[in-house]
This record gives structure tokens, C-alpha cells and sequence, in this order.
């Protein structure tokens, strides 16, 4: 659509027309003796060209009116015709893609696909619409079908019913679009959970968390058969992996399905398997090596469907429990929740990643470690993360797991894109599958990167620095455990050092840090996770926070997109101009301690929460949530704007510079965030019971703190 085919119109013009003109004016054009040899053929080509320019506009008459096919200049003109505000003419493709979308939306108002559509498109959030009419209870009609299992779920209730309270599990769903009971009309105004049914009410539910997929990953190993799949030992949700249509797959398309959106994986979603035996298996067990008299009397089950295992089990079981685990890997069907889930959300492998099949894996409750399932060798555990093979002889030495984790957006160590590594060219890759590193055996101008997603455990070491990066590879997320603290001193003038990707934990009976010593121009910290700690692992040992000491001389220091535990400027340590953190999150676990002090230099926070206090000498916020105690040194310089703090004014209150649209308060402010515990999907995220100050308080008229999504 850009370009000019090659028609060759041009040169068929010229030749028509060229052919019109008599030939005495053609010959004396193209004498030597003519004043201005060759003006009438240069006129003809004029004309030509325009001619051409006509055909093709004529020829493209009906290629104009598609969106997909019309030329630029008609882009502009079918957008007023839709009603849309135009992209910058700079952005050719933006502004197409833009009218293209919005005809899309015309042409669909109103249908659930477009609603559910919307929900992402706005808010980069996943959701899904409920008419409100499908859940009243109503009298049965002898046309309505038959329940069906489907995704687990299935009660004993039919369509518009009365819930069959003898199937308890089905309370796990209620209030959430895929529950199975009905409810009477609600009259009253829609407001929250009220008045939600109804026959004009659209029900919309909204995921706020993202779904981030680790593969290779190093379980924490409890012993010989019992793992976490969390490198740090903590219990934490499996996630669904999002598996939505495609928006171009018109006939594809449906509304979605409890698996295909991030949401934790329920045990009984997990556990959700249902079976329909075809010919095909029958001959493929033939080929496998049963018996032709026993595979046929597998026949009349063709085309039932078996709604467990146990069922398909009582049917089949005749041809032996060898046999059987392969017909389950044949026959279970496509739409449940264990097929779904098993490997592509979830999954357990061996050293040389064999993945263990499906057919031989159990959903279970693993908090107390106990399972019953003889026939299977692995338990899974998807509401705590855990995982335990039930056959001794079957536990790999060496074990890797994939799986989904639920995080609010992309700051701290994680698996999202990260273009700074992109451009980098390491010098050092740290070898794949884990094991012990020494830092100190690196050069002080190298650039190490980590390509994988195992545990290391750095050992005891001091590291000189010149001009030296530590980083993932892109889309990774190594766990580097402290085994004592760690010391990165710069021993000459104007050293720089960056730290990006990394996840740094110190699980076991004492608590290290990361150390600054030296003099230090640039300290750069982005993407990184220094855990803040404050839980248990699953041997009961507490998980203890990793600070960052400085303890040398730092020009400057800018934090981003990152987790981090203390932030200390101690002893004779300095910051000598500025220490910026934004998109950030720090934490102080203990009461006692502020989460960053910097008795010099300025601090600026941008985009930050502070779960804690700060003690610093001078203070620019800006959109920044502070939960402690916050004293500011210097009152007379900085700002604090569209930020929020504990209210000042007493001696034992908030000292803090003059605050523009600011928030301060008095409350407990615990219950602003759906969790404050790091390793929980809403870790830092703000939460319903937010007040209106803090979650549209921001400078642009969104929530402060670190903008989850």
C-alpha cells in the first residue's frame, strides 16, 4: 500500500499518447537542430504520469474502502466516518491499526466477546462478563440441557436450581463468575457485591494480577522427596497460565474458561480429569502390546465419557494397571482442568527435563505431606506450592520445575522483558544448573550474566570493582543465596557497578547483607530482589532480609523497578549528591528500623512504596506511599508531593518539607495493601480498602506508590 506497483502504466500512457500527436511534431521534437530538443516529449511524460496517477486511483476505487487495504491518504477519511480520534500522522500503522480496531468495536457493540475484550484492552487486565440473568433462580424448562461437568464444577445443580449442599467444594467458587449457584432477583442499586442479579445486569470480573511462567527453575528441597517449587522455600499459589484466543480467531472464540485465566490453580481444578475412549487409542494399545482380545472389549466404552479417573478405572481396569496409565495419557479429553494445566502452567522434570506425565500425577493437600495415591509418583499441591513424589525410587537427584507465578507488574527480580540486557555483550556467562559461585574470581571490568533461572549459592568473598555488571540473562530470574555477606569494594576513584535481574535471599540461622566499601561514582540497581524476608520456609527456618550497606562513598545511586530489604548509609558512609529509587519497593521488617536512612546527600523517591520509616537529610517524593515514621532532616529544602505519610506536626510524628496534594494520615494503613508479606501474588498491591486519597491521589489521578499495572 506504500509503494507503486509495477504497472508500467507510466510508460503505457506515454506511448498512447506519445502515438496521438502528429508525426511532423514528433520528428522535429527529436531533431538536434530544434532550439529545445525533446520539451514536447518531456510534456507528453508530465501528462502520462498523471494519467497513470488516475488509472490507479480508479483501479483501487473498491481496495479504498477497506481499512485493511486503502491507501493512506483514506485512512483519515474512514476514520471520521467511524468516529474515531485520529493517531499522529507521524504513526502511519498506529493510525491504521487504531481506525482498524475501532471499526472491529462498531461492528461488535454489544456482544459479550467485545465486553470481555474491552476489559483487557483498557486495563491490560483480564476478566470475564456474566449476564446477571443466567445466574437467577428460576423453574426448570423441560428444553434446558442437562448439566454437564465442565471444568470441575459440576454440583449436582441444574440450570437455575437450588445448590446441592451434600457438594461442599463448590463454596470455593461462589461470588466469582464460575460459581454453579443461582440466586433470587437484587433490586437494589449496583454497589460492590450488591445488586449484581439481575435480568439487565452485566456482572464484570476483573484479574488484577499477572501470570509469569518460570521455567528450569531449582525447587527448594525439603528432603528426598518432599520440594517447594519456590527457590526460597516459601509457600506460595500456583498460577494458571493465560491461554486466551487469539482476537482475530472470530470462530474460535468463547468466553473464558477458569483455566485460561491467571487465577490461582484450585486443588480440584488441578484434579479435574475427565476421559472418552476412541478407536484410535484401542489401536494404538494394540501397538503398544495388548492383546488384541483384551483391546476389544475395550469397544463398547467408545465414545462414553468417564467424568474421573476411577470411573474410566472401573471400566478398564481388566487390562492391567501397566496399560491403564497409558490409556489415561490417551484418552483424557481436552477440555479439563489436568490437561490444561499439565505440563503448559505447570510441571516437574529431571535433570535432563523429562517432563513426569500427567497420567502420572496427583493434585493433593501437601501441608502436613501426606498423600494416598499408590498408582501415581508425584503430588502436587497447587494452593501452597509444593510438591512430593510418592514413590521413592521414581525422585529424580536432581529436579526442575516449571510453573506460574502471580505478581501485580513487572519490578523486582522476574521473568518479564527486559530491554537494557539486550545490548549488553556479557563477558562472563555463569553456567547453567546451579552450584557454587565465587564473585571474587571475576575481573572487576567484566560483565557477568547468569543465563538461567537455577539457585547459586554465592560463597564468602570480597569483590573489587571497576566498571563491573552483574546481571540475568533477559527473561530470567537466577536465586543467589548468601552464605555470608557480601563486599564489593571500589579501591580507586569513580568506580561504577551494576546490579540488574538478580534475586538475592538469606534463608538459614543468621541474616548478611550486601556491602559498598570504596569510592564509587555510579551505583546502578534495577530489576533486582533483595529479599526482604520475613517468612518461614517450609523447614521452618526464617527467611531473613537482605540489606544493602553502604558503607563507602557514593556519588550516585538510582534504584529502579526493584524489591529491596534496608537501604543503610552507615558509619562513614555517604551519598554525595543524590539516591533516586522509583518504581520501587523497600521494606523494614522490624518496627525498630527504618527502611532507608541517609543521613547525607537527598533522597528522591518517585513511583515508591516504603513499607517502614525513612531517615534521611533531605527529601523529594513524589507519588510515594510511606508507612513509618518518615523524618527529614532538612524541612527547608524538598518537597513532598502527591505522596502520603504518617501525619507530622508531634514530636514522636513525621518530620517532612512543606507536602503539596498530599495525604497524611492517622490510621492503620495495614489494610491499604492485599498483602505486605513478600512472596504473596498481591505483595504491595494496593487493595479495595484503600482510602480515595491514597489510590487516586498520584499526580496523574491514579494510585500512589508503585503503579502495579
Amino acid at each position: 500500500m506504500g509503494s507503486i506497483a509495477n504497472d508500467k502504466f507510466n510508460t503505457y500512457y506515454q506511448e498512447k499518447i506519445w502515438e496521438l500527436i502528429p508525426s511532423i511534431y514528433r520528428h522535429e521534437d527529436g531533431l538536434d537542430t530544434n532550439p529545445n530538443p525533446h520539451v514536447l516529449r518531456a510534456l507528453v511524460e508530465v501528462i502520462a504520469a498523471q494519467a497513470a496517477i488516475l488509472r490507479r486511483s480508479q483501479d483501487r476505487l473498491w481496495e479504498d474502502q477497506f481499512i485493511e487495504l486503502c491507501n493512506e491518504w483514506a485512512v483519515p477519511y474512514i476514520g471520521d466516518l467511524v468516529g474515531t480520534r485520529l493517531l499522529s500522522a507521524l504513526n502511519k500503522r498506529g493510525r491504521r491499526i487504531d481506525v482498524a480496531k475501532t471499526i472491529y468495536y462498531r461492528r461488535r457493540k454489544g456482544t459479550p466477546r467485545i465486553l470481555e475484550e474491552l476489559i483487557h484492552d483498557i486495563s491490560n487486565w483480564d476478566g470475564k462478563m456474566v449476564e446477571g440473568f443466567t445466574k437467577l433462580v428460576r423453574a426448570r424448562h423441560g428444553l434446558d440441557p442437562e448439566p454437564v461437568l465442565f471444568a470441575g464444577r459440576y454440583t449436582g445443580t441444574l440450570p437455575g436450581g437450588v445448590a446441592d449442599l451434600r457438594r461442599p467444594f463448590a463454596s470455593e467458587l461462589a461470588d466469582r463468575p464460575f460459581e454453579e449457584f443461582f440466586h433470587t432477583p437484587d433490586m437494589r442499586k449496583p454497589r460492590g457485591l450488591d445488586g449484581r442479579y439481575g435480568i439487565t445486569r452485566l456482572n464484570f470480573y476483573l484479574y488484577r494480577l499477572l501470570s509469569y511462567r518460570v521455567t528450569a527453575v531449582t525447587p527448594f528441597r525439603v528432603n528426598a522427596t518432599r520440594y517447594t517449587f519456590d527457590p526460597s522455600g516459601r509457600d506460595i499459589p500456583l498460577f494458571a497460565r493465560r491461554n486466551r484466543p487469539s482476537t482475530d480467531q472470530w470462530d474460535n472464540w468463547h468466553s473464558a474458561l477458569e483455566w485460561e485465566l491467571p487465577v490461582p490453580i484450585r486443588c480440584h481444578l488441578l484434579s479435574h480429569a475427565a476421559y472418552e475412549i476412541k478407536e484410535e487409542h484401542i489401536q494404538q494399545l494394540k501397538t503398544d502390546g495388548l492383546l488384541p482380545a483384551q483391546a476389544d472389549q475395550l469397544k463398547p466404552f467408545i465414545k462414553h465419557r468417564f467424568v474421573t479417573e476411577a470411573a474410566l478405572a472401573t471400566a478398564a481396569g481388566f487390562i492391567g494397571p501397566a496399560f491403564f496409565i497409558i490409556l489415561l495419557r490417551y484418552a483424557i479429553v481436552d477440555d479439563c482442568g489436568k490437561n490444561k494445566l499439565i505440563p503448559s502452567s505447570v510441571s516437574v522434570s529431571d535433570a535432563p527435563f523429562a517432563i513426569i506425565q500427567k497420567e502420572k500425577i496427583v493434585a493433593a493437600n501437601l501441608l502436613a505431606w501426606t498423600a494416598n495415591a499408590p498408582s501415581k509418583d508425584l503430588a502436587i499441591d497447587a494452593e501452597h506450592g509444593r510438591f512430593m513424589f510418592l514413590n521413592p525410587a521414581a525422585a529424580p537427584e536432581n529436579v526442575r520445575v516449571n510453573y506460574c507465578y502471580g505478581f501485580s507488574g513487572p519490578f523486582g527480580a522476574g521473568v518479564y522483558d527486559r530491554k537494557e540486557v539486550e545490548d549488553s555483550e556479557p563477558t562472563v556467562e555463569v553456567l547453567p544448573a546451579g552450584g557454587t559461585v565465587d564473585l571474587s574470581s571475576f575481573n572487576p571490568t567484566e560483565t557477568v550474566q547468569v543465563i538461567d533461572n537455577s539457585t547459586y549459592r554465592l560463597l564468602p568473598s570480597a569483590l573489587n570493582v571497576v566498571n563491573l555488571i552483574l546481571q540475568s540473562a533477559n527473561q530470567q530470574r537466577p536465586y543467589l543465596v548468601l552464605s555470608n555477606d557480601i563486599i564489593f569494594n571500589a579501591p580507586g576513584n569513580d568506580a561504577t557497578l551494576v546490579l540488574d535481574g538478580l534475586w538475592f535471599g538469606s534463608p538459614g540461622d543468621k541474616q548478611f547483607s550486601i556491602i559498598l566499601r570504596g569510592d564509587y561514582e555510579c551505583v546502578i540497581i534495577r530489576n533486582c530482589t533483595f529479599d526482604p524476608g520475613g517468612s518461614i520456609n517450609a523447614l521452618g527456618e526464617q527467611i531473613h532480609p537482605v540489606s544493602l550497606i553502604i558503607e563507602g562513598v557514593v556519588e550516585n545511586m538510582c534504584i529502579t523497578r526493584s524489591i529491596l530489604g534496608l537501604v543503610e548509609v552507615s558509619g562513614n558512609g555517604m551519598i554525595e549528591e543524590k539516591m533516586i529509587i522509583e518504581d520501587s519497593l523497600v521494606q523494614s521488617t522490624s518496627p525498630l528500623l527504618p527502611a532507608i536512612t541517609n543521613p547525607t546527600g537527598e533522597t528522591n523517591l518517585f513511583r515508591t512504596t516504603v513499607f517502614g520509616g525513612l531517615t534521611v537529610h533531605r527529601l523529594y517524593a513524589t507519588d510515594t506511599i510511606i508507612t513509618g515514621l518518615a523524618t527529614v532532616t532538612d524541612t527547608q529544602t524538598g518537597c513532598f508531593r502527591f505522596s502520603a505519610a504518617p501525619k507530622r506536626g508531634g514530636l514522636n510524628d513525621s518530620r517532612l518539607p512543606r507536602p503539596y496534594e498530599s495525604f497524611l494520615f492517622e490510621t492503620d494503613n495495614n489494610f491499604w495493601f492485599t498483602s505486605k508479606h513478600f512472596g504473596h501474588p498481591g505483595y504491595a498491591q494496593l487493595s479495595d480498602a484503600a482510602p480515595v486519597e491514597v489510590y487516586r491521589g498520584g499526580e496523574n489521578g491514579a494510585e500512589m506508590g508503585y503503579a502495579t499495572v
